[in-house]
């Protein structure tokens, strides 16, 4: 399936609210995680029913639930059931491949965009789809597959950071973007730095698995792309959002996470760039080493021109040609054409003509 346009022909007429998993089953079962806090108190477990967690968002404190898989379409309804929310709010979660955007509902702010994570053991790009739903005292996660990307924010909160242990859910909400930010910046510099490193080699040795990795470079970096301009247009327009959920002192963090992502968009334009700079110096390199292959062989040329007249005007035909009365000349002139050809070929690729 293509990497920028994916549609199920079986999802095409369906109503908007319509509870049904529009993505890729990455995870066997729904994981529900609950983190619940104040400044003092600090609860953090698993649960199994959507009943253990309804009960939290009638404390006074910061309720973070985080649900790991999306394809359970029976616990996403009795979420929706639970937490008071429009189904287009969960019709929305559950429409992986949706563009980045930031919705207000009656209840609650919907925030989506994509996450970028680098699999060390494959050494590529995973992309997974993150949705936080925004309420005064809750704050709803929904991953497509379990992973450790938030721990950082986990280990602040247990150390008792006091920004994030006394900061609402808005806080939280800038806590868990500003790590996808960042990973953006990190999977972009694990690119350049390959990118950076082909310049070298394009100069000293150009030749076609350098422009099949240029190639590769490009189509990898269009396909970050596709997730970091629609990401940048949901943090800015998140930062003039006037919302009930998010804090005036809150604000001041969103605008560093426009300055971040910024940083992530122009980073991804950069490396275009040099791709697109390392293309003309691979074509002028190899023009380069073309014209001076032809400035050769047109001086090979030219000096075996008037031999070639010469000959072609008195030929061999001498009364006293010594060879004609050997007995192995003509096996001879054989061997001397094959030698002459192989000598050649050997040039032309000690030369890297070909």
């Amino acid at each position: 399936m293509t990497r920028f346009i994916k549609k199920n022909k079986q999802h095409i007429g369906l109503p908007p609210d319509e509870l049904i998993f529009r993505g890729q089953k990455k995870i066997d079962q729904v994981l529900l995680r609950i983190i619940d806090f104040d400044s003092t108190n600090l609860t953090e477990d698993y649960v199994k029913t959507v009943k253990e967690i309804s009960e939290f968002q009638h404390k006074n404190t910061v309720t973070w639930i985080n649900v790991d898989g999306l394809h359970n379409t029976s616990i996403m309804e009795e979420i929706t059931s639970a937490f008071n929310l429009d189904t287009l709010v969960m019709a929305e979660v559950l429409n992986t491949e949706a563009r980045p955007r930031v919705i207000e509902y009656d209840n609650c702010t919907l925030i989506t965009i994509k996450m970028l994570q680098n699999d060390d053991n494959s050494n590529k790009t995973i992309v997974e789809n993150l949705s936080l739903i925004l309420t005064k005292s809750v704050l709803i996660s929904f991953q497509e597959r379990k992973g450790d990307v938030f721990e950082p924010v986990r280990e602040r909160i247990r150390k008792q950071k006091k920004r994030i242990r006394n900061g609402g859910t808005d806080y939280l909400t800038f806590a868990l973007l500003d790590i996808v930010v960042d990973n953006y910046l990190y999977v972009i510099s694990l690119l350049g730095e390959k990118i950076e490193t082909l310049e070298e080699t394009l100069l000293l040795n150009p030749n076609q698995k350098i422009i099949n990795e240029i190639n590769n470079y490009k189509r990898e970096l269009n396909f970050l792309r596709k997730s970091i301009k629609p990401a940048k247009e949901m943090i800015f327009s998140l930062a003039k959002l006037d919302s009930d959920y998010i804090g005036e002192s809150t604000y001041v963090h969103y605008k560093e996470l426009e300055d971040n992502i910024s940083q992530a968009n122009d980073s991804s334009d950069d490396y275009r760039e040099i791709l697109s700079d390392q293309l003309n110096i691979y074509h002028t390199t190899i023009s380069s080493k073309l014209n001076d292959i032809m400035k050769f062989l047109t001086v090979f040329s030219v000096i075996f021109i008037p031999l070639t007249f010469i000959a072609g005007i008195y030929g061999t035909n001498f009364e006293y040609v010594p060879e004609l009365s050997y007995k192995y000349s003509y096996f001879i002139m054989w061997g001397l054409m094959i030698v002459i050809a192989v000598i050649m070929l050997l040039f032309f690729k000690n030369k890297k003509w070909f």
